[in-house]
């Protein structure tokens, strides 16, 4: 595979432009790859109380419902979204991922797993103390993610 990087002074906006024999897996996981990348850079609007607050989504550790709001989750803090668990689900990048009912986590942030056998496993995120359950029914779909975004490194 050859990459080539062209500076052009007359571009208002970066372009990536893919050229390929033909669309097969690996190329398609590469475009999966920039697309998340360009995603995680883009703001989420978020709120806590009466403001307003814009969040890089790689910010963001996961998403929650309790009590019948959303909760978007970073470090340190956790602001209440607007959006149903549904609705970011369609539109997050790839890099997000349902783990339960009332749940959708970054991969990119997880520090650990802990695997139960017999309920749910915990998955811990890097630099906190915050940390969520995977159903049994996501365990799998999850490590698979994991190990896919492991063989694209």
């Amino acid at each position: 595979m050859k990459i080539s990087i062209e500076l052009d002074k007359t571009q208002s906006e970066n372009e990536i432009i893919i050229r390929c024999h033909s669309l097969n897996e690996e190329i398609q996981k590469l475009q999966t790859a920039i697309s998340d990348i360009a995603m995680g850079a883009r703001k989420f609007i978020c709120y806590q109380n009466e403001t307003e607050y814009y969040l890089p989504l790689d910010d963001i550790l996961f998403f929650e419902t309790e009590a019948g709001h959303i909760r978007a989750h970073t470090k340190d803090q956790f602001y209440l979204a607007k959006q149903k668990l549904y609705e970011l689900e369609e539109t997050l990048p790839g890099t997000f991922m349902r783990v339960s009912k009332s749940t959708i986590l970054n991969t990119n942030h997880i520090f650990s797993i802990t695997k139960n056998l017999a309920a749910s496993s915990v998955v811990e995120f890097v630099g906190t103390h915050k940390q969520v359950y995977v159903s049994r029914y996501y365990y799998k779909p999850l490590k698979f993610k994991l190990e896919e975004k492991r063989n694209l490194l």
